[in-house]
């Protein structure tokens, strides 16, 4: 067993100076290190052009655009690497996990994915201006992998596949977008309507109001349907679908045929590695390194890292009103022994 971390980070004030804060703390990182390494062996498939990934951002959250100058100025890097690196436009996307399960007055969530590939970061961050407060985990720094924010709307999304992609924004960032701009379901899916997709997930969106949204969305088409139950293929876009969805549909018939009465019977359900949802299949992009939970209308999260894990709670609603966050990490294990980006050397894609 592994023991893993997340540092858990506060910031309220604009967005040029959270991301000048989480520049300085990520010059000379460790993340940062790992990541160079990895762009050596891995090289980008996609083309950068700073003018049209702003054009992109800017008419719908301007502040991120804000926050990515930030980066800059406090990296002292090109505007173009810290777009490759944290932009969330025209990024690649390789296979993952993940489970979403939404209830009476919650949404819990299985993130699968590479330690590679995370930050271990969970991120309240309250706005000066341009746009809601939100806490969840970061992807890529700027994007969010799941969350709630201020007015009570949640997210999380399921990868489907990398098919044909197209320029567009990746999940991370149309993660935080969601959160960002969205007072509730509805502005959820009118979002995700409009913007451009690079690649096909599903974005499960939950509110106050107790109803749960799947928008099916790809490069070509987005269409929405209702449940509350979402792995990793399509229901309405099948064409859309990858060939081997016998893991993805196994999970998903695991969590209807055990309903959950409450909140915590469903986290068990998802979190316990003998359940039959938590996956330990780290090598192959899908394995669970978090599980998260947001309730809505009580304004309070979960979070615990690995499996077999008693949640982390916090209070949205008490640091909403100014009260801080007194926990400074959140710990766990993971049935591992590839290396995380934010913690170990070594974790690219060098064979040695």
């Amino acid at each position: 067993m592994k023991k893993i971390y997340s540092e858990v980070i506060q910031f309220r004030g604009s967005h040029f100076d959270f991301g000048m804060l989480q520049g300085q703390l990520l010059k000379d990182s460790l993340t940062v290190i790992n990541r160079e390494n990895q762009w050596k062996v891995r090289r980008p498939r996609f083309n950068i052009d700073a003018h049209e990934v702003k054009m992109a951002i800017t008419p719908i959250a301007p502040g991120i655009w804000d926050e990515l100058l930030g980066l800059q100025e406090a990296l002292e890097w090109p505007i173009e690497r810290v777009l490759t690196e944290f932009g969330g436009y025209r990024l690649e996307i390789p296979r993952s996990g993940c489970s979403i399960v939404t209830g009476d007055g919650y949404m819990i969530r299985n993130y699968d994915y590479h330690p590679k590939t995370y930050e271990g970061r969970y991120v309240f961050f309250q706005p000066k201006q341009h746009g809601y407060a939100t806490v969840g985990p970061s992807q890529r720094i700027t994007g969010r992998s799941d969350g709630l924010n201020e007015k009570g709307l949640a997210m999380g999304y399921n990868f489907m596949n990398r098919k044909n992609p197209k320029d567009g924004f990746i999940c991370g960032m149309i993660g935080r977008l969601i959160l960002e701009t969205c007072a509730d379901v509805q502005e959820a899916v009118a979002l995700l309507q409009e913007i451009p997709h690079r690649h096909s997930f599903s974005y499960i969106v939950y509110d106050k109001s107790g109803e749960t949204y799947i928008v099916e969305a790809t490069p070509r088409e987005v269409t929405v349907r209702q449940s509350q139950v979402c792995t990793n293929h399509f229901e309405v876009l099948k064409h859309e679908n990858r060939h081997h969805l016998t893991d993805s549909q196994r999970r998903l018939k695991t969590i209807r045929n055990n309903p959950s009465s409450d909140a915590y019977e469903a986290f068990r359900l998802l979190n316990d590695t003998d359940k039959g949802v938590f996956s330990d299949l780290y090598s192959s992009w899908a394995g669970t390194i978090h599980t998260s939970a947001y309730f809505p209308k009580d304004m309070k999260t979960w979070m615990a890292l690995g499996g077999d894990q008693e949640p982390t709670e916090f209070d949205f609603g008490a640091w909403l009103d100014g009260l801080p966050i007194r926990t400074r990490q959140i710990t766990g294990e993971v049935k591992t022994d590839i290396p995380f980006v934010h913690m170990d050397e070594n974790a690219d894609w060098f064979r040695r």
